[in-house]
């Protein structure tokens, strides 16, 4: 898979894709975090000019990689919906049609903090709405990452990125997957979203997303 990377962790083999997803070929599934559909629609609402329609571009960018993979599955790991605000008919209408032009994906949501106060996606979009850590294989699928883990946790909520600083003059920040001894933090999905700036540690595995390719800087950390 072209500008992919693929990583061994929990003894499986997963591939980080710079659409900001993991694919888990094994299972044929496909994990995101903070997708945040609607908050464009929010800030709209609040009287900010911002386009409405910027959830197209991720909705074609997750309809590619399912295409791309043949997924069977799409675990979302929190923050569907941004905000009660955001729900707006434009943005519902969008996300149904998505979901009905790939009704054979079985859809799987851990509840975030923001989708405890935005409202679980309609019934009809046949998407399955659990609580955290809901387990999958060696994995605990969790919106906020855990302090203490017993196994291995996937998780989002933090939108990391990286500040990459080198000798040459090099100044870069760019979002990032973030793997700890026993926790990784997936990069928001959602264009429209802030970042945090993650402080790795030596030891840990930082995978930035440099345009459309993976790239592996976990040797620049001290």
């Amino acid at each position: 898979m072209k500008g992919a990377l693929e990583i061994t962790w929990a003894e499986e083999k997963l591939t980080l894709l710079p659409e900001r997803a993991i694919w888990w070929a094994r299972e044929k599934t496909l994990f995101i975090a903070d997708p945040h559909f609607g908050k464009a629609s929010t800030f709209r609402s609040a009287g900010l000019a911002v386009p409405e329609a910027s959830h197209h571009d991720d909705l074609e960018r997750l309809a590619t990689v399912v295409r791309r993979h043949r997924a069977k599955r799409l675990v979302v790991l929190g923050d569907f919906l941004h905000a009660k605000r955001g729900r707006t008919e434009a943005t519902l209408v969008a996300l149904k049609e998505w979901r009905e032009s790939h009704a054979k994906l079985k859809i799987v949501l851990v509840i975030g903090n923001h989708d405890q106060h935005a409202g679980v996606p309609p019934a009809e979009w046949d998407i399955e709405c659990v609580k955290e850590p809901w387990m999958m294989g060696p994995f605990r699928c969790c919106h906020v990452p855990p302090k203490v883990v017993t196994g291995f946790a996937l998780a989002g909520h933090l939108h990391p990125a990286f500040h990459l600083r080198e000798r040459s003059g090099l100044n870069v920040r760019a979002v990032c997957f973030h793997f700890q001894e026993r926790v990784a933090v997936l990069p928001a999905f959602g264009n429209f979203t802030g970042t945090y700036t993650v402080e790795a540690v030596r030891g840990d595995g930082v995978f930035v997303v440099a345009g459309d390719t993976v790239v592996d800087v976990s040797g620049v950390v001290r």
